[in-house]
């Protein structure tokens, strides 16, 4: 069976449409910043085409980075989750984004919810599990929602709390925050958990914890997370 033709009767090559969807994803850009900064390139685009481009294709870039790395850490990640919820201005309301990392900072799962009860708490772990097993330790807050839902998967034992233990996931906040102030929050709860998602995928991808790697180790990543990204939905 022959993968489908993902970037057929576009005009534009890929690795433009590539490029475009990677600044506006992983950096704090809007989408002028992305429109100037491939002007500057010689690339003449509107910034509406770059939000087409984005709609379109970073849904399915984001895709075929899980697929790829679901399966090599399935494993690896279930020694101990960091389990955090926020809140999120969604066309002036409140909801709240739920996002579980491991320990080496990888993003799990990310879902958006109207609500901070024991329902959406079960939700949230229910989907983390289902797509990544079962962790040996969870790390929350105090809040009574997580111990209630642990309860009820019967996993309260694996429940780890403790002042500084979220450290983890807590840094991990900083860039969806750092994002979702160029993007001026969002008007819809359907796009703010579009884009949560493919932010997730995409952070993932690039995320080499620079800081406790060699120079020399961190060119040789960063270059093949690069060379990877642009053979995304090659066919």
């Amino acid at each position: 069976m022959t993968r489908p033709a993902y970037f057929k009767y576009f005009k534009t090559s890929p690795e433009i449409i590539r490029l475009a969807v990677m600044l506006y994803i992983r950096f704090p850009l809007s989408l002028r910043n992305v429109e100037d900064l491939l002007h500057e390139r010689g690339i003449d685009v509107s910034h509406e085409t770059v939000r087409y481009w984005w709609n379109r294709f970073g849904p399915m870039f984001a895709a075929e980075i899980r697929r790829k790395r679901v399966q090599q850490l399935r494993a690896f990640s279930k020694w101990k989750w960091h389990v955090d919820e926020g809140f999120a201005r969604v066309n002036g309301k409140r909801h709240y984004l739920w996002r579980a990392v491991d320990h080496e900072g990888e993003v799990l799962e990310a879902i958006v919810t109207k609500r901070r009860n024991k329902q959406a708490a079960l939700k949230f772990l229910r989907k983390l599990m289902k797509r990544h097993g079962k962790a040996e330790n969870v790390v929350t807050d105090r809040f009574a929602s997580y111990r209630d839902a642990l309860r009820e998967l019967g996993a309260t034992e694996k429940q780890r709390t403790g002042r500084w233990l979220k450290n983890r996931v807590e840094n991990s906040h900083l860039h969806f925050r750092r994002r979702e102030r160029a993007m001026q929050r969002f008007r819809r709860m359907r796009s703010l958990q579009k884009f949560a998602t493919v932010h997730s995928s995409v952070y993932n991808h690039f995320n080499q914890e620079r800081s406790l790697a060699s120079r020399d180790t961190f060119k040789l990543t960063r270059t093949a997370a690069l060379a990877e990204w642009r053979q995304l939905c090659s066919g």
